[in-house]
């Protein structure tokens, strides 16, 4: 049973937020204002109907800025140094939680009391303390440097 609930439970990336991730880290490094749904779909082989759905959520969001027309795309709307991990995980994944039971309390009497549940918990907020502190420019590693790109009305 341990098995099965670590296998349901330990997912940390889902599809949504690792095509996300891609797509803000490939758009930080381009030294053009805005970035082309077309070549992102290109460069990344992300499939279109998700990328929409994810742009979206992202400009909702924050995120991304969005400029339609001819020269249009999308742009970061803060450098990645204040785009952090756990934040775009919340977008797509909803709040950080990986201790809840498969069992849900229907089999489980235990849930409560349960002493695997207990750890787990505990390292769940060492795990969520260490998310905190991964930014975007730090999953980009040592790459140049964001410039804060001038975003004019078009």
């Amino acid at each position: 049973m341990i098995l099965a609930w670590y296998h349901y439970n330990m997912n940390l990336l889902n599809r949504n937020t690792d095509y996300a991730l891609r797509a803000i880290m490939y758009i930080a490094r381009q030294k053009r204002e805005f970035v082309s749904t077309l070549e992102l779909n290109e460069e990344l082989g992300l499939p279109r109907p998700f990328m929409r759905k994810i742009f979206l959520s992202l400009q909702q969001e924050g995120i991304l800025n969005s400029v339609k027309g001819n020269g249009g795309g999308f742009s970061l709307s803060k450098p990645p140094e204040k785009i952090y991990l756990k934040n775009v995980m919340r977008i797509f994944q909803g709040e950080f939680n990986y201790s809840d039971c498969l069992f849900k309390k229907k089999f489980c009497p235990s849930v409560r009391n349960c002493p695997l549940r207990r750890e787990v918990k505990r390292v769940e907020g060492i795990v969520a303390a260490e998310l905190d502190k991964v930014t975007l420019r730090k999953l980009m590693g040592k790459g140049k440097p964001y410039e804060k790109k001038n975003h004019k009305n078009r």
